[in-house]
């Protein structure tokens, strides 16, 4: 089977387990998504993330986090660049998600960060996705 967008899957895996209250979801792990889970551990949208391997297949293991009334850390998680249409910022255009109470994910010339990340290192990028 052949992703034509690998990280729309992650997030739309996440997506679903979270819709379904699962603890937590297989992907297929990449460096990148590796680096996507850590930002979203160190945000607290996932309570922890490890790498391991199924059938000579590496996974990335996401632990999902709720409260105590059951609701997801994660309200919403969506793709801004697609590979059809792809979307770049510079340093001083990086958007704030919802009035700075969510994050985005970029990726930059210094590496996978969050857009405040990226806004204090004062890179630009292409926005992979938001997460409120």
């Amino acid at each position: 089977m052949s992703l034509t967008d690998p990280v729309a899957d992650f997030l739309t895996r996440v997506r679903n387990a979270i819709g379904a209250r699962h603890q937590k979801v297989d992907v297929p792990a990449s460096k990148l998504k590796a680096e996507m889970a850590r930002i979203l551990k160190e945000e607290g949208y996932i309570s922890n993330f490890k790498l391991t391997e199924e059938d000579g297949h590496k996974v990335l293991r996401i632990y999902l986090k709720y409260n105590s009334s059951n609701d997801a850390a994660i309200a919403t998680i969506q793709r801004v660049s697609r590979p059809g249409c792809r979307v770049y910022v510079g340093r001083t255009e990086i958007p704030r998600v919802m009035g700075g109470l969510g994050i985005n994910i970029m990726t930059t010339p210094k590496g996978v960060m969050t857009g405040k990340q990226a806004r204090k290192e004062g890179v630009g990028g292409e926005i992979l996705c938001e997460v409120s």
